[in-house]
């Protein structure tokens, strides 16, 4: 069931997430003024150039992977899955690096198309993995996930190895977001439209979440709404990885957070998970960019200790919830 938030916590948290956004805007290697901006020609150019399209980027990047996070928890039924513990981001990684030894000087919208239908395939392959093993323990489905991202993750290391591209294969998994510029960025703005179709579909994402034959008694069409679901998955990671690379964890827990806060309502929460979802991106960001300021440390790697502490929290609570 959905529970009341009180009602400062919305202003509180366009608060939060205003005061981040401006910080994303001035902090850096390069000191920007809100005045300078205003009044200085290279400011403004830097500004416009470097810290606008870094922090857009930060938050669609951030909406793609939590919304995404959403949908496969909802078609899996399973609250420890998303594109990281799935396998469909190693998939995605396969494609840019497929793109990288067939076709390296494609434009950015070729290698998006190409990630994108490989975290597709990826997607379809971990859900059949999972019908044909049978496997419904909460903790074991994100594990058969992982085995499998390992395992297209060892190939896409052999053969960026074999074809000396283990340097782009490396600024892949980075996932930092020093090198975004106006005119690499733009291709995020399509998350905007994957948000809107998921909260169009929303209740029938949620009916999918119950299983097929909840889902089949009540008229949908559980395979339609999956399929619906795992191109949108698809697309998301498949944009994103190619602009900002991998993002571990943060559409496993920052979903699992709005949940316990909320409850299951899909609709009703996606507007917070994507909030919510955009502020720790920007945090992690923030303190990459600080920690060892004027070298910056990838936000993925913030989020990947900050997701990895939260993943081995919420398996030990279920294990404990299980035993008791």
């Amino acid at each position: 069931m959905k529970s009341a938030l009180p009602a400062a916590v919305w202003p509180a948290t366009a608060v939060a997430l205003g005061g981040l956004v401006l910080a994303s805007l001035f902090v850096g290697g390069y000191d920007l003024t809100p005045w300078g901006v205003l009044s200085d020609p290279a400011q403004a150019e830097v500004w416009w150039i470097s810290r606008v399209p870094r922090t857009l980027a930060l938050i669609f990047a951030a909406m793609a992977m939590t919304i995404s996070g959403v949908i496969m928890q909802m078609i899996t039924q399973n609250k420890f899955v998303e594109p990281t513990t799935a396998g469909t981001s190693e998939w995605a990684g396969l494609g840019v690096l497929a793109m990288l030894l067939v076709a390296p000087d494609a434009p950015p919208l070729a290698k998006m198309a190409v990630a994108s239908l490989f975290a597709f395939a990826g997607t379809m392959v971990f859900l059949a993995v999972l019908r044909r093993v049978g496997v419904t323990g909460s903790v074991i489905v994100p594990l058969v996930g992982i085995m499998l991202g390992a395992v297209v993750g060892a190939l896409a290391t052999f053969l960026a190895g074999r074809f000396n591209l283990l340097q782009a294969m490396s600024a892949w998994r980075s996932g930092g977001f020093s090198s975004i510029v106006r005119g690499f960025y733009e291709p995020l703005w399509a998350v905007l439209g994957v948000a809107v179709i998921t909260w169009i579909a929303a209740d029938r994402f949620s009916v999918a979440g119950m299983g097929r034959e909840v889902a089949t008694n009540v008229g949908l069409d559980y395979n339609r709404t999956v399929l619906l679901g795992t191109t949108l998955v698809a697309l998301s990671t498949g944009i994103t990885s190619v602009v900002v690379g991998f993002i571990p964890f943060l559409g496993l827990i920052v979903p699992n957070l709005v949940s316990m806060l909320r409850g299951d309502d899909l609709r009703a929460n996606l507007p917070l998970v994507a909030i919510v979802g955009a502020g720790l991106l920007l945090v992690c960001d923030l303190i990459g960019r600080v920690v060892v300021a004027p070298m910056e440390i990838p936000a993925s790697v913030v989020m990947g200790v900050i997701g990895g502490a939260g993943f081995i929290v919420m398996v030990v609570s279920q294990r404990e919830r299980i035993s008791a």
